[in-house]
């Protein structure tokens, strides 16, 4: 049986130093791999190392786990699957969830879970300063896209390719998802009288190849498809097809356009440009005022000091018609 290079290499990666020896008034007392189940869905995901920590204060422990993604884009993906189905938000971080005795949250590339413990703040910066590699790029705008009404807590999932497409969505084919055009997904389950209902939100490179691509699902049986700009939104066999129509036309693409803002310096106060312009000027009439006294010193001394004979005089001739 073939297995790739990340399958073998996983292992081994799991075993490296992710975690600090101390959190808070917690010392570390042992570190180990953790138990990876869908180990083809953290693959697709970019998994790259993982460790398990165990910390103790007296009579108190707690566990921790950090999973390091390629990307954020795996990182927001994992957070999704990985939290708890009861948890709910936390301000720790953009993207957190906690439960009553427990927190997950994503920092960059990074996916922290914390069981039987919740640091604070503190705690977390400090724990973020001690890793390595991290990604600072921007998390992926698609997870804004799925609408607000009706959504299961909880329900999201985000989808890279075709292992996470079969694991939460296996009604697509993968030939129409098209992940090798640069597709990814953000899905969800809602919630309606007559049943609930899977809305997944796929994004392409341009608008263009949505439109092709919207075509193709609309042919899946039972399918409910829409296309706004490069998103493509589909819902399979609803069991409410007007509550579906309604989530499917709140699918609004919305171009965002990212420029440089300009940072007012004090150059900007006109009072401040006279003012440097006054002490410029200054500064150059002293300048020319000692020049000027410097180079006639200079002269004079060596005028005084020139031996033998003093220079003629100038003659100027006048010539007259």
């Amino acid at each position: 049986m073939k297995l790739s290079l990340a399958v073998l290499l996983l292992p081994g990666l799991c075993l490296a130093a992710i975690w600090p020896e101390t959190l808070g008034p917690y010392h570390r007392t042992a570190t180990t791999a953790p138990a990876l189940a869908d180990r083809p869905v953290w693959e697709e995901y970019g998994l790259q190392e993982a460790e398990t920590a165990t910390y103790e204060n007296g009579p108190s422990s707690f566990t921790a786990t950090a999973y390091r993604l390629t990307d954020t884009t795996g990182a927001l993906a994992a957070f999704d699957w990985q939290r708890p189905a009861q948890s709910t938000v936390s301000n720790a971080a953009r993207l957190a969830a906690e439960t009553a005795n427990g927190l997950t949250l994503v920092h960059g590339n990074y996916l922290l879970s914390f069981t039987g413990y919740k640091p604070a703040r503190p705690e977390l910066d400090a724990v973020a300063e001690a890793l390595r590699n991290v990604d600072t790029t921007s998390l992926p705008a698609l997870a804004g896209y799925l609408p607000a009404q009706a959504l299961v807590p909880n329900s999201e999932r985000y989808i890279t390719g075709p292992v996470s497409l079969e694991k939460f969505d296996p009604g697509i084919p993968p030939s129409v998802a098209a992940f090798h055009l640069g597709a990814e997904a953000q899905m969800g389950v809602f919630h309606s009288s007559k049943g609930d209902m899977a809305l997944a939100v796929f994004t392409y490179p341009t608008p263009q190849i949505a439109m092709q691509k919207v075509a193709d699902f609309a042919k899946i049986p039972g399918a409910a498809a829409k296309r706004s700009g490069p998103l493509v939104a589909i819902v399979l066999s609803p069991p409410d097809p007007d509550f579906a129509e309604r989530l499917l036309g709140e699918i609004r693409y919305q171009a965002e356009v990212t420029r440089d803002e300009r940072v007012p310096t004090r150059r900007d106060n006109i009072g401040d440009l006279v003012i440097n312009a006054f002490v410029l000027i200054g500064i150059l009439l002293v300048f020319s005022l000692v020049s000027g006294l410097a180079l006639g010193g200079v002269r004079a001394a060596v005028r005084y000091t020139r031996k033998g004979p003093e220079p003629e005089a100038l003659v100027t001739l006048h010539l007259e018609r």
